[in-house]
């Protein structure tokens, strides 16, 4: 039997995960706390961890749990930039979940897009206290517009579509174009420049940390809306905040925050908020933050349940070779150059 620790887990993790694990003989543990080097030592005796967005898998982290004999490290995620892949290089493997459901994060891109412009969270609050004006609640159409992309991967094109079924123009960035996508592809700073709406669509890494900061803010057109369903340190947040405050930045849609991990998916309502940052951001008008549950539907959660579970699987039962292994040696980290017809390390 595979025994597999679940950090950070959730009620609405558990029950995804136990359909699936009945099916190859593995005990799961569930584990409230996020791991880092303080929890590490509750994955004494599982051959793997499952791990989410905020746990940290530094090297500390990486040489304790192979100390305690951990084999795998899964992800239960598309984004992997909480663990470090060359400190577990030649330790301990890593997968991760390349796609649960990419509709589901572009969608929810779009309805935040739709609630800041059409003011309907404001008309919600209102009618809610009988308040019927329509003071301060004009919006725009979204027909006509643009929208700038950056990233194009499956979660990106579905969000390109969408937005081409209201009628908008679309510019896109990336550093890997989609080949014969129909996509009209530009430079990024043309893209701030062109676009009405900016969404982020890519990865978390040296080369796009803070893409977005003051100097990307002010290129872009006066009133711009900018949406972040990826990952929060995306966007320099203090920029953000100082283009909101200057009138540049119209609305901000964010579904992440860069210094979100001990305050997302959590219920602080209770406490003072100690993030100054994020309290400023929130109190504006035109700011909408939901606690990164982009992801979150029925179909995702499956389907992150049951490509993780086979993840573990493929790796204990086929000689430590997984298609969805993350190769810290290969140049493309998610693409092996052995074609995963042999081990890693």
């Amino acid at each position: 039997m595979i025994n597999v620790a679940f950090f950070d887990t959730k009620d609405y993790d558990k029950l995804s995960f136990l359909k699936y694990g009945e099916r190859h003989d593995m005990q799961f543990r569930f584990i409230e706390t996020k791991l880092n080097e303080d929890t590490a030592e509750l994955a004494r005796g599982a051959d793997a961890v499952c791990v989410f967005v905020n746990d940290t898998v530094n090297a500390a982290v990486i040489d304790k749990l192979y100390e305690y004999g951990v084999k795998l490290i899964a992800l239960r995620s598309a984004g992997y930039n909480n663990v470090d892949l060359s400190a577990a290089y030649g330790k301990i493997h890593v997968v991760h979940v390349p796609a649960y459901s990419p509709y589901a994060v572009a969608e929810h891109a779009m309805a935040l897009l739709l609630t800041s412009v059409r003011r309907i969270h404001k008309a919600y609050n209102r009618t809610r206290e009988f308040n019927f004006s329509l003071n301060g609640l004009t919006g725009f159409d979204l027909h006509g517009k643009t929208a700038g992309v950056i990233g194009t991967g499956k979660i990106g094109r579905i969000f390109i579509d969408i937005c081409r079924g209201f009628g908008m123009n679309v510019v896109a960035y990336d550093r890997f174009p989609a080949k014969d996508s129909g996509i009209h592809y530009v430079s990024l700073d043309e893209l701030f420049e062109q676009s009405d709406i900016i969404s982020l669509h890519c990865p978390l890494t040296d080369e796009t940390h803070h893409m977005i900061d003051a100097a990307a803010i002010d290129r872009m057109k006066k009133g711009v809306v900018i949406i972040n369903t990826s990952r929060g340190a995306l966007i320099d947040a203090e920029a953000l905040l100082e283009g909101i405050k200057a009138r540049k930045v119209g609305a901000a849609c964010l579904d992440v925050y860069e210094e979100e991990a001990d305050i997302f998916f959590e219920d602080h309502s209770g406490h003072i908020l100690n993030d100054d940052l994020l309290s400023r951001l929130i109190s504006m008008p035109n700011v909408i933050v939901t606690s990164h549950q982009a992801f979150l539907t029925e179909e995702a959660l499956n389907n992150i349940a049951e490509t993780t579970v086979n993840n573990i699987s493929s790796y204990f039962t086929n000689d430590g070779i997984c298609d969805n292994e993350l190769c810290y040696r290969c140049d493309s980290i998610e693409h092996c150059k052995k074609d995963r017809k042999e081990r890693c390390f």
